[in-house]
């Protein structure tokens, strides 16, 4: 099984975001990742939402804390699938949201999909 371990992994993402920590969020992340995300509509100018690649999610992530230094997120609960996990936390502005990952056989994550409860 290729998924860490659910616990400490997710006491890392959370730490590296509420620590506005791109490098270390990415870190989690294989080169080719993709992430997919409602927010991202918002963020990139004509995107489907679909971000491709770790240099495209480092400028995604890095425009989106730029336009919200108040970023925090605060765990809820984590949920472990096959090869997957779901981290789910409350944001800043109280809206509950799921992070899916998908994890590759090297344990970085490989997809990516925030689905949120305010679309």
């Amino acid at each position: 099984m290729s998924v860490p371990d659910p616990e400490a992994f997710a006491r890392r993402w959370l730490d590296a975001w509420n620590g506005h920590d791109i490098d270390a969020v990415l870190a989690h992340f294989a080169d080719d990742a993709t992430f997919a995300s409602p927010l991202a509509i918002r963020i990139i100018e004509g995107s489907d939402g679909r971000i491709r690649g770790k240099q495209a999610l480092r400028e995604y992530w890095t425009e989106a804390l730029r336009r919200n230094t108040s970023l925090r997120f605060e765990l809820i609960d984590v949920h472990v699938g096959i090869d997957a996990l779901v981290i789910n936390y409350r944001n800043e502005q109280g809206t509950s949201v799921n992070e899916v990952l998908i994890f590759g056989s090297d344990g970085l994550v490989t997809e990516g999909y925030a689905c949120r409860n305010d679309q």
